[in-house]
């Protein structure tokens, strides 16, 4: 497998499509039906959501975080669920284009049923009051 490094440029358009796009999205959505909603969002420790920019903007939107443990991948919900699954249903697909990938990639998201979200969630908490009660040890060596 070739890995390939996230150059600067990359890195600082990421992090912009995230606090321009993807957060506003989010917080907006969130907001329509309580606007005083008190929001603690989860994020993993991806750079785009440890950036001061990132920080910044959750900050300025009086969105409070929840902690995420370094090196624990069985405790974000894109590693343990959401990238399994539709890395399952991409299967053997081929794509002429990025473009068409990412298309795919969230078609597939969009296609997921609410149950199976809701399966997502209880399964979260399920691992963190595990991590809880193992105090912070690897969950997957359980």
């Amino acid at each position: 497998m070739v890995s390939e490094r996230v150059s600067i440029p990359q890195l600082s358009s990421l992090i912009e499509c995230y606090t321009i796009i993807c957060l506003p999205k989010v917080i907006t959505e969130l907001r329509k039906i309580n606007p005083e909603r008190r929001i603690i969002l989860h994020q993993d420790n991806a750079s785009t959501h440890t950036s001061q920019k990132t920080r910044q903007y959750l900050t300025e939107e009086n969105v409070d975080l929840l902690d995420h443990p370094p090196f624990s991948p069985h405790l974000s919900n894109n590693d343990f669920f959401t990238f399994p699954k539709i890395k399952n249903r991409l299967r053997g697909q081929r794509f002429q284009s990025s473009e068409e990938a990412v298309d795919a990639f969230k078609n597939a998201v969009f296609d997921l049923p609410a149950n199976e979200w809701n399966k997502c969630f209880e399964n979260w908490f399920e691992r963190m009051q595990m991590c809880i009660n193992l105090r912070g040890e690897y969950l997957e060596k359980q």
